[in-house]
């Protein structure tokens, strides 16, 4: 089921926050250090791990790769709101290097859609694949 998905990852969300709230402590700083990118990485791993394993029908696949779509330009965004009001406050070097980061996001970002694969051609992994692949 789809909602399966979200569970995912509102687990790997929680455990990403509480992991990047206890690096910031760590570090000294009163922030969350990396912990949308532990998310993301949890959620990665635990889809995958599920999958392989054959406990993670297509269904909850679907849901898991619907979130994490939406999650990540949401955080993103919230993100680059705050570089921004930083940036402008850093005077003209601090929008030099953003131009720059966003220049050079989206070159690489081309230059991952040319050399990945058609979306049209993803097969799921499901239990009858697996199965033929042992």
């Amino acid at each position: 089921m789809i909602i399966y998905g979200t569970a995912i990852l509102a687990i790997c969300h929680l455990l990403g926050d509480y992991l990047g709230n206890l690096l910031g402590s760590l570090l000294g700083v009163q922030a969350n250090v990396g912990g949308v990118a532990i998310s993301m990485i949890f959620l990665i791993l635990t889809k995958e791990l599920l999958a392989k394993k054959g406990y993670l029908p297509q269904m909850t696949q679907f849901g898991v790769l619907y979130w994490s779509g939406m999650y990540i330009p949401i955080v993103v965004a919230m993100s680059a709101g705050q570089n921004v009001v930083a940036a402008m406050s850093g005077g003209m070097l601090g929008l030099m290097v953003s131009i720059a980061s966003l220049v050079g996001t989206v070159l690489v970002i081309r230059y991952l859609n040319r050399i990945g694969g058609d979306y049209e051609t993803y097969e799921w992994a499901t239990a009858e694949n697996q199965k033929q692949a042992a």
